[in-house]
C-alpha cells in the first residue's frame, strides 16, 4: 500500500477525482457518503501514482514508508475499511 489516508482527511473528495485507479473510498454516490468522517485508499487497488497526494486540499494522504509515527495505524485502518466492504 503505497498511499495512506490520515485523520486529517476532510472528505471533500479532491483525491477521488484525479486517481486513475479508482481505490480511494468512499465515494460521492456511495451510501453513506455524507456521514464519511473521512477517505480511505484501497491497499491492492493504489498503483503509487500520487495523484491524491496534490489533490489533498489539506496534505491528508501519506507514502507509507514517510508516514509520521503517531499515524503508524492509518495503514491498517485504510485496509480495513476494504476487508469490511468485501464482506
Amino acid at each position: 500500500m503505497p498511499y495512506v489516508i490520515g485523520p486529517a482527511c476532510i472528505a471533500d473528495y479532491s483525491c477521488v477525482e484525479v486517481c486513475p485507479a479508482d481505490c480511494i473510498s468512499p465515494r460521492p454516490d456511495d451510501p453513506g457518503f455524507e456521514a464519511a468522517e473521512q477517505l480511505y485508499i484501497d491497499p491492492t487497488r493504489c498503483i503509487d501514482c500520487e495523484a491524491c497526494v496534490s489533490a489533498c486540499p489539506v496534505e491528508a494522504v501519506y507514502d507509507i514508508t514517510r508516514m509520521p509515527a503517531k499515524l503508524r495505524d492509518y495503514p491498517q485502518i485504510n485496509a480495513e475499511h476494504f476487508a469490511g466492504s468485501q464482506l
